[in-house]
């Protein structure tokens, strides 16, 4: 159901919701963090809420926050005081958390509405705050019954302002909450189970986002993927009684000229294949496909945006099983480039069918092209659950990847395509070896995707994850998140309007 978001000029003091969230500023050379908001609270609640903020120290500090049953004394009924940091550091990407934060707050509180006070830093970016309620609020819960289904859900959030917004305040909102809806999208996607989301049902949903969104769509079946030369897609899911499927969206405005292309590792369920994986975790493994929920998610979010940039999303589809028709380590296969691929490990599958996908892309005439995986443990365990790795073969598309990057506000950091490290993917019996040695694993995955890329400008993201997306993070980035790196997508995007 969605959230409706009103936004209104009110004091605080005067909202009956069920939850009443607040930001306060750090504080800075000893002054308090009190505004005239937090006063007039104070008086209303005879003096409890600086009493509370200074047994708890509440400095203002981004991780701080403080809860306050109101006992009656205003309308709302519990008020939340949360830190926002240096003013001078409140920018889109703090509105955006700050937001995820309050909308958090409301489900964990069992409300059915919010108050959030917006500060007036915050009405410059609109459409950051309607982002962050819908990823705040967000719970997986289609599969609870009886008992197990929440027996409140956020409903309305009021956003209260202390003068009449400028005349486009409401439409960015109205975005802003598209834009978290898609990310949710892809959250969606990536948490259904894997006897409900594989290949085929994956492309089916791919469908009904492109039809209400208004997108092409273009899904080939296994039939068509064999006969267009996909064989490392093949190789992939042969060994799944659930046929692969190849997804391609398209959003083209007329008039557009620059041309990006967003893939997405689409390995529905991966049981590492013959290279099977340990029994720990595994159920985890619903989650690899969570680039190409990204890829569909991030098409939502451009059908809502409407930028002026042609932006195709192409998602790879299969899951990677063990049968008497799998592929084997020590196989040979080709790929729709014409290299040939020795097959060492079927555990690194997401690189095989991204391989396929990339050279895919190329026909497009794209002038970026993007890939994101959860491609490999060895990016995790340089850079942490909540961090992605980037890499890049060209300096113009990194620079401006680095400016989307610190635009969306998302924890990415850019890897080193190490060339000495390519000697560990020369292959003795075929073009290309599929993976390396145990060291520099990311790096070496990224430098075999690179072989699929000719020259075009390219940029691959190891994204945080799998992770499960049940229980949301309270800050956004959200950690191991789906839907992480989607905003540095459509960020990437808008900047190639200009």
């Amino acid at each position: 159901m969605p959230i409706d978001i009103q936004v209104r000029v009110v004091p605080p003091q005067k909202l009956a919701v069920d939850v009443l969230v607040i930001g306060a500023f750090a504080k800075r050379d000893g002054r308090s963090v009190m505004s005239p908001w937090l006063e007039e609270l104070d008086r209303s609640l005879e003096g409890a809420l600086l009493s509370y903020l200074k047994r708890d120290e509440f400095a203002g500090k981004p991780d701080q926050s403080v809860k306050i049953d109101t006992l009656g004394r205003i309308p709302a009924r519990r008020l939340v005081i949360l830190g926002l940091g240096e003013e001078a550091a409140f920018k889109s990407a703090a509105a955006r958390t700050f937001a995820t934060r309050a909308a958090h707050s409301g489900q964990v509180e069992k409300a059915s509405s919010l108050g959030l006070v917006v500060p007036r830093e915050a009405t410059e970016h609109a459409r950051s705050l309607g982002e962050g309620i819908e990823i705040g609020a967000y719970r997986f819960t289609k599969y609870l019954t009886g008992d197990r289904v929440p027996k409140a859900d956020l409903a309305r959030v009021i956003l209260a302002i202390d003068a009449k917004p400028k005349e486009a305040f409401k439409a960015q909102v109205r975005v802003g909450q598209e834009v978290g809806k898609a990310v949710n999208l892809a959250r969606d996607l990536s948490n259904e189970p894997g006897n409900h989301m594989y290949p085929r049902s994956f492309a089916d949903a791919a469908e009904r986002v492109a039809k209400s969104a208004g997108l092409k769509c273009e899904i080939f079946d296994f039939a068509g993927i064999k006969r267009r030369g996909m064989k490392l897609i093949e190789a992939v899911g042969r060994g799944s009684s659930h046929e692969p499927r190849f997804v391609h969206l398209s959003y083209v405005p007329k008039g557009a000229k620059r041309v990006l292309v967003f893939v997405g590792k689409g390995i529905t369920f991966d049981s590492g294949g013959l290279s099977i994986k340990p029994a720990a975790g595994m159920g985890e493994m619903k989650h690899d496909m969570s680039g190409a929920a990204n890829v569909v998610g991030l098409m939502a979010a451009v059908a809502a945006v409407q930028p002026k940039v042609i932006v195709h999303a192409v998602a790879p589809c299969a899951e990677n099983m063990p049968d008497g028709n799998a592929y084997r380590p020590g196989d040979i296969w080709g790929s729709l480039d014409g290299k040939t691929v020795e097959i060492v490990n079927t555990d690194a599958e997401g690189r095989l069918i991204l391989a396929d996908a990339l050279a895919f892309a190329r026909t497009l005439s794209p002038d970026v092209i993007v890939d994101n995986a959860t491609l490999t443990g060895a990016c995790v365990v340089a850079l942490g659950p909540s961090c992605s790795g980037w890499y890049a073969n060209d300096e113009t598309a990194a620079q401006g990847f680095a400016a989307a990057v610190a635009a969306s506000g998302e924890s990415m950091w850019r890897m080193p395509l190490l060339e000495d490290l390519r000697e560990q993917i020369k292959s003795d019996v075929a073009d290309v070896k599929q993976a390396g040695d145990r060291w520099g694993g990311s790096i070496t995955a990224a430098l075999f995707l690179r072989e699929f890329v000719s020259s075009v400008p390219w940029v691959h993201c190891d994204i945080a994850g799998p992770a499960s997306q049940e229980k949301p993070s309270l800050t956004f980035p959200q950690k191991g998140a789906t839907g992480h790196g989607l905003l540095t997508f459509l960020s990437l995007i808008e900047q190639a309007q200009g």
